[in-house]
């Protein structure tokens, strides 16, 4: 059970704590270090996509090698991103729930058209 949270990353949180300790990789994980290698992947997620059109793009799936590799990329993308997150203490939770309030605020959905 989530307690209605939209992001629980707990325990990727958990695994990600767990594998910098077992390396000895904490004392690389400022968040200068963390933010240029999460630019840095996704420069290598931006790649897959920049020579394809819309089509193409939406066809990835249909190449599990292919999408294998942009599964891969996301992944890098979402650890190097949470682990920014843990060591800047960000609640990745409370951060999404406020900017969708936000967002909501800036960009209201229209409204239907009155009969």
């Amino acid at each position: 059970m989530n307690d209605g949270k939209l992001i629980d990353a707990a325990g990727l949180t958990e695994a990600l704590q767990r594998f910098a300790d077992e390396r000895d990789w904490n004392r690389h994980h400022s968040p200068r270090n963390l933010l240029l290698a999460l630019v840095g992947e996704v420069g290598e997620l931006a790649e897959i996509f920049q020579w394809l059109d819309d089509d193409a793009a939406l066809r990835l799936r249909d190449d599990p090698a292919r999408f294998t590799h942009l599964q891969e990329e996301i992944a890098d993308v979402l650890l190097y991103l949470t682990r920014l997150a843990m060591v800047t203490g960000v609640d990745l939770d409370a951060a999404v729930r406020d900017k969708m309030v936000k967002n909501a605020i800036k960009y209201p959905a229209p409204k239907p058209d009155a009969l």
